[in-house]
Order: C-alpha cells, then sequence, then structure tokens
C-alpha cells in the first residue's frame, strides 16, 4: 500500500486529505511542522508527500528542499494560499512536482494523487536512438540529465533554442518519461493559429456559440486534459490570448466558448520558441506575468555548431532511418564538409541536405558536390554568393526560399506565414503571386 505523508498544522485540512487519501486506497502519515515531518521522512519511505507552505516552524520550501536533497525519490507537492503564484513558482523550482491552491478541491487533489504515483513506473526508456536526443557531447548529456529531471516534475517548462534544434523532440520526451505518459501528447503551433479562431480552437466551443459552430467541440486543453500542452513558438500568440492563457494555468479551468460555466482541466505546459522571450518583454511584445508562469524552468536546447561532434552519430542515424542496415557512405572530403558547416538550420538541416544527397549521389558514397555547400557557405566563411545570378534573380531566390520555409512552419497557412515573416496579408499574397508560388 502506498504511503503518503501529510504536513499541515490546520487540523481541518489534514482530516479532509487524510479521509481523501484513504478513500483512495492510501496509507497516510499527518504531522503538523517541519520538525515532525522530517523525523517521518528520516524513519520510513514515502511514495508521496503533501506539504502546507507556512507552517508554525518554518516553511514548506524547507521541506521540497529537505526531500530534494534527501529523498529524492518521494515526489512533493504543496498547498500554497489561493492567490499565492509567487510561492507555488518558488515551490516548483526548489524540485515540487506540482501544487493545489486553497481551498483544496478534492478532484483537483485526487488527480494529482494519481499522478504523483505513477511516477516511479511513468515514462518508459525508450531504446530507439532516432526517438531520443543522439550525441554524447557534453552540452547534450547535460541536456538529457535535465530532462529525466524535469520529466519528474509538473512544473512549466519554457525550452529556447533556434529552429531545428530539436525543441519538440526534448517537450516529447519529457512527456513520455513523465507519469503522464499514458495521456495524450498535444502539440500546438501558436504562429499557424489565425487569431480569430485562437480562443475556440484552445478552448473549445458549444453548439451555436457562433456562425458554423454546428456542434460541440472540445479545444487543445480538454484534449491534453491528463497529459501535456506543447506550445510551439508560443511568443507568436497575441496579446489577448496571452491574458486568456495566463488565467487559465493559474485557475487551471476553461471555459468554452459560449458557455457560461468552466470546466477543470489538467495539464502540463511545456512551450517553446526561437525567440528571445526576455527581449520580448523589455518590449512589451510579451506579458511579464505570463512570462515567469511558463518560464518556471528554463531547458536550452543547443545549436549544432555548438556540439560539432554530435554530427557523425547523427549523420548515421538519419542515412540509417532512410536506408535502414544499408545506408550510403560519405566520403572523406563529404565528412570534411559536414565538420566546417555553421548549419544555421541546425539538426533539421542536416536531415534536408543529407536527403537531398542520397537522392543525388551515384555508387551509394556521398561525395562534397552531392552536399550542395560550398567553400563559401561553410563555417567561418562568407555568406553564400549569388554566383552567376543577376541581382534580381538572387534576392527572389532568397525571398522564395523565405516564404517557402515560413509557409512550411505554418502547415500551409498564409496569414501565419505572413505574421512569421513580419509582412501584411496583402503583401503576402502580392509575393506569392510575383513568385508564382501555388
Amino acid at each position: 500500500m502506498s504511503r503518503v505523508l501529510v504536513i499541515d498544522d490546520e487540523a481541518d485540512i489534514r482530516e479532509l486529505i487524510d479521509l481523501t487519501l484513504v478513500r483512495m486506497g492510501l496509507a497516510t502519515e499527518c504531522v503538523g511542522s517541519v520538525a515532525e515531518a522530517r523525523t517521518a521522512l528520516d524513519a520510513e519511505v514515502f511514495q508521496l508527500c503533501l506539504t502546507d507552505m507556512r507552517l508554525p516552524d518554518g516553511d514548506g520550501l524547507e521541506i521540497v528542499r529537505y526531500i530534494t536533497e534527501h529523498h529524492p525519490q518521494t515526489p512533493i507537492a504543496v498547498i500554497t494560499a489561493y492567490g499565492s503564484a509567487e510561492n507555488a513558482v518558488a515551490a516548483l523550482k526548489a524540485g515540487a512536482f506540482d501544487y493545489l491552491a486553497k481551498p483544496v478541491g478534492l478532484e483537483q487533489l485526487r488527480t494529482l494523487v494519481k499522478s504523483a504515483l505513477r511516477l516511479p513506473g511513468g515514462g518508459q526508456d525508450n531504446e530507439n536512438p532516432l526517438q531520443s536526443l543522439i550525441g554524447d557531447s557534453p552540452s547534450m548529456q547535460q541536456v538529457r540529465a535535465m530532462i529525466e529531471k524535469l520529466a519528474r516534475s509538473q512544473a512549466p517548462i519554457y525550452i529556447s533554442g533556434e529552429s531545428g534544434s530539436g525543441k519538440e523532440l526534448a517537450a516529447r520526451l519529457i512527456h513520455g518519461r513523465s507519469a503522464r505518459a499514458a495521456a495524450s501528447f498535444v502539440p500546438v503551433n501558436c504562429g499557424a493559429i489565425p487569431e480569430n479562431l485562437m480562443e475556440s480552437e484552445f478552448f473549445g466551443y458549444r453548439k451555436g456559440a457562433f456562425t458554423g459552430a454546428d456542434s460541440e467541440r472540445e479545444g487543445f486543453f480538454q484534449a491534453a486534459h491528463g497529459g501535456t500542452l506543447f506550445l510551439d513558438e508560443v511568443a507568436d500568440l497575441p496579446l489577448a490570448m496571452q491574458v486568456k492563457l495566463l488565467r487559465a494555468i493559474q485557475e487551471k479551468r476553461v471555459r468554452k466558448v459560449g458557455s457560461v460555466a468552466e470546466e477543470p482541466v489538467d495539464v502540463r505546459i511545456i512551450c517553446a520558441t526561437h525567440k528571445n522571450l526576455r527581449e520580448l518583454v523589455d518590449r512589451g511584445a510579451f506579458r511579464q506575468d505570463l512570462y515567469y508562469r511558463l518560464n518556471v524552468i528554463e531547458l536550452r536546447m543547443p545549436p549544432l555548431r555548438e556540439r560539432m561532434e554530435d554530427i557523425a552519430p547523427l549523420v548515421e542515424a538519419i542515412l540509417r532511418r532512410v536506408f535502414g542496415d544499408s545506408p550510403p557512405k560519405l566520403s572523406s572530403g563529404a565528412v570534411k564538409a559536414l565538420s566546417l558547416y555553421s548549419f544555421p538550420g541546425n539538426v533539421r538541416e542536416l536531415e534536408n541536405i543529407l536527403e537531398r544527397a542520397t537522392a543525388l549521389c551515384s555508387d551509394d558514397l556521398i561525395e562534397v558536390e552531392d552536399l550542395h555547400i560550398g567553400p563559401e557557405e561553410m563555417a567561418g566563411g562568407e555568406e553564400q554568393g549569388r554566383g552567376a545570378e543577376t541581382l534580381d534573380e538572387y534576392l527572389n531566390r532568397l525571398e522564395r526560399q523565405a516564404i517557402l520555409e515560413a509557409l512550411q512552419k505554418a502547415e500551409g497557412n498564409r496569414t501565419a506565414a505572413a505574421r512569421l515573416l513580419g509582412v501584411t496579408f496583402r503583401s503576402m499574397r502580392y509575393r506569392l503571386e510575383r513568385l508564382g508560388i501555388e
């Protein structure tokens, strides 16, 4: 039988939690101070600890730090006063698994306890290197160690890094190794949703809420209930939506468009962007209060140029994915060319280079010319020149490439692609027509 340590100096709250946990088939031990908690923790093993933040001889953060240092396998959740968001964030940063706000909702308490007790067996190790972060560079070893730690928490995570550096893969690994692994991982590209549809897409809508709402529909939050909601390119959220997202995260409740009632949601938020959120906050383009709720813990994904020793295992893994056990080889010149290239598009660009090269190579040998990265593109070299192109041809090629990349990122949504490029929709439409892009 799993044992839970409950720490609170208010007898009625201890009794409420005790009764709830006993009905769930759990054994509990209830204490009312930091000193009693330490004695209990050192005397026996608990599968979960619940502690109030305000105790007569200290605070809950002391217990969080003590458990993190001396009993790291025991997940701990804190109970905070209503509106004490700063305390909750501080506890999560110190290593708490999750938090509850007073007055304690029994349904939220049960959900939290179920998630915590799944932790020891939650998240299966994935032996397939194609589904994990490849490379043994010091920076990637640090990333993997951080993922192991983050998987045991419910804290919101902000994954920073350049485009193509593996931010979504890291988010999926955190989810897959967590207690939420059995529930859904819902990725959302915030830059690909038209602004007028954002609220209904995130929170769902009731039948008849607006023209075309012929039936009730769940939103991203409902779809991720019990699991993880991954907000990619979160910097692209308009300010009005940032306010609504902040409230949903704080209250753990959402209201469908057209509904008067809120419904509880249990999701873990992981967000990512290639932009600098701190700079956006300073410019007033991103809300500071939302930034601090999303950026409880930051995971930085290093660019490929900072871990060049990982290129060889990445190349091997990518080629095996395409060709199985008989992949083509790289000539010594091709290997050297890759080692000198700066990879502005990171791992995603490496994949594209190799996939193109395998289509062009002959005799299962990839040569330098098959890679299409000339000396002028190597790390430390000059930017790619225009060769024999006229200036107009050169500029059109760069513009076309930028537009196609934005459209791909926005999954074909021209409005979202225009926003990514910083141009109006009318300008985007004109450029598409001028360049003959369907």
